[in-house]
């Protein structure tokens, strides 16, 4: 049985260190580096004769907490204090302010939170504001003596590349582990906007809100979840991590207001499937089919229709419907998206402007309205306005009219 894993747990106890070592001397190491195109670039210690990360990623390890979520206490207590409810990971990104990201789902439902740092310091953490749709949270902590990770846009990462996962799993202490990049874009595992990256580094329970590393140390990833096929849920190779092109576009906004805005395009899609692709005689698996374009959205306006496949959205390509929840889900109100789409197998290109999520009372489209949960359009007899749609729990729904009536 496949199942999707959220990562929190509660840890304390080992550090491991990792050196991707190799017992060469310095004098043939340089050797290998003067015959060998690229070898230069390996890290190497020559004092130990070993090929090694560390020194790369030195100066982001202090800077990975440990994050303890505390609830209300079940039972009796004496002391009437939230007792430990879970647990996870975290990372410093701004240490001047004591700001630190983890994934929402290590917060969730707490009413105290605590974070512990590498030098065994302790300090209680206030919540600025937390995001459900990507998994991320921010706390903050009062502290001098910081450290902070240097985070890079994730959009320069390709497969192949080393990454390293730093948490706190399985009852451990600070614990790194190493692997690769295993591919980008990656969605389908249940939240509102995904656009994981994908890594086989080993990452376990209490990895959730850990940093995803490159090998020069800087941020380029939260962990938030694994693939599992195991009766335990452990560490089967595939592990997710929310990329920090999202990670940053939340955070600013939960540091400025402590809560994400975001914006719409008022498109319904599903994602391009085999099946799909060859009734409609397209020679792709990737892309969104559109399958409604709400009146008056932007949407409707740039001119898409159903049936529509959407191939690319702001220069970016669209593998499936998950592709276009991740860009919009990240874009302001009134920015602009160009798009490109296949209509009867030809392309087309258009511009979207994300609209505000406030659904407008009245909207008018090309072929259709909306209004009071009612969706409508002309019954081409000129007797009036046929209704196709009633939205449920609307004022429509609740006056009793029905799709159908005229």
């Amino acid at each position: 049985m496949t199942r999707h894993t959220l990562l929190a747990s509660t840890g304390a106890a080992l550090v491991l260190t990792l050196a991707f070592a190799a017992p060469v001397a310095a004098a043939t190491a340089a050797a290998v580096s003067a015959q060998t195109p690229g070898v230069q670039g390996l890290p190497y210690d020559a004092r130990r004769g070993v090929f090694t990360f560390a020194s790369g990623l030195d100066a982001s390890l202090p800077a990975v907490v440990q994050v303890t979520t505390l609830g209300q206490s079940r039972g009796p207590s004496s002391d009437g204090d939230p007792k430990p409810a879970q647990g996870g990971s975290g990372v410093i990104i701004d240490a001047a302010n004591g700001i630190i990201v983890t994934n929402h789902h290590v917060i969730e439902n707490g009413q105290k939170f605590t974070v512990d740092l590498i030098d065994g310091r302790l300090f209680d953490a206030t919540l600025i504001g937390a995001d459900k749709a990507t998994d991320i949270a921010v706390l903050k902590i009062e502290g001098a003596g910081l450290s902070q990770v240097q985070t890079v846009d994730s959009d320069t990462l390709r497969t192949g590349d080393l990454a390293f996962a730093v948490g706190y799993p399985l009852g451990l202490d600070q614990t790194l582990t190493m692997g690769v990049i295993s591919g980008l874009n990656r969605s389908g595992m249940g939240d509102a906007i995904e656009d994981y990256i994908q890594t086989d580094a080993a990452v376990n329970s209490g990895n959730s809100g850990g940093p995803l590393l490159d090998s020069r140390g800087r941020l380029i990833g939260i962990n938030t979840a694994i693939l599992s096929g195991g009766m335990g849920g452990g560490n089967d190779g595939i592990a997710f991590a929310v990329p920090t092109r999202i990670m940053m576009f939340v955070v600013d906004q939960l540091r400025a207001t402590g809560e994400v805005k975001r914006g719409q395009i008022g498109v319904a899609v599903g994602s391009l499937t085999a099946e799909r692709a060859r009734e409609m005689g397209l020679s792709i698996v990737r892309g969104a089919v559109v399958y409604d374009a709400a009146p008056g959205s932007s949407a409707e306006r740039a001119g898409l229709r159903p049936g529509d496949v959407i191939t690319r959205l702001q220069n970016r390509p669209v593998a499936n419907a998950g592709s276009i929840q991740a860009t919009v889900g990240i874009a302001r109100p009134g920015a602009t998206l160009p798009v490109v789409y296949l209509r009867d197998g030809r392309e087309a290109t258009a511009s979207l402007t994300v609209q505000p999520a406030e659904v407008e009372a009245v909207r008018v489209g090309r072929i259709a309205a909306m209004a009071r949960g009612l969706t409508f359009r002309s019954s081409g007899e000129g007797a009036g306005a046929q209704i196709t749609v009633v939205e449920g729990g609307s004022t429509a729904a609740a006056a009793g009219l029905q799709a159908g009536m005229l």
